[in-house]
């Protein structure tokens, strides 16, 4: 089984494509492609490259665990799930012009 991903040209999010067509941020709406299904899925990638909008387009393996969709590779589980670091506010320049680091 397989997904299609990438990212938004505008926004950079991981997108994956949906049952309908439209490319959507949450990857438990991503349409799984089924081995036979393989024409279907090439013309999905030949539509979405005509538009632009979605850049560094990708088929993931994926496998199906109680109805939930479990990427195979972890690269993809951490483009799903965010990073695996804490995340920090973004520093503001203070008067003087000094950020701490």
């Amino acid at each position: 089984m397989e997904i299609l991903t990438g990212n938004e040209l505008m926004s950079g999010a991981t997108v994956y494509l949906d049952r309908a067509g439209k490319w959507v941020e949450e990857l438990q709406q991503a349409r799984v492609f089924l081995r036979e299904e393989a024409e279907a899925k090439d013309a999905a990638i030949a539509a979405t490259k005509k538009t632009g909008r979605i850049n560094s387009i990708e088929v993931e393996t994926v496998s199906l665990r109680e109805g939930v969709i479990y990427p195979d590779r972890i690269r993809e589980r951490i483009r799903a799930e965010g990073p695996t670091a804490p995340r920090f506010d973004r520093q503001h320049l203070d008067e003087d012009g000094h950020v701490s680091i």
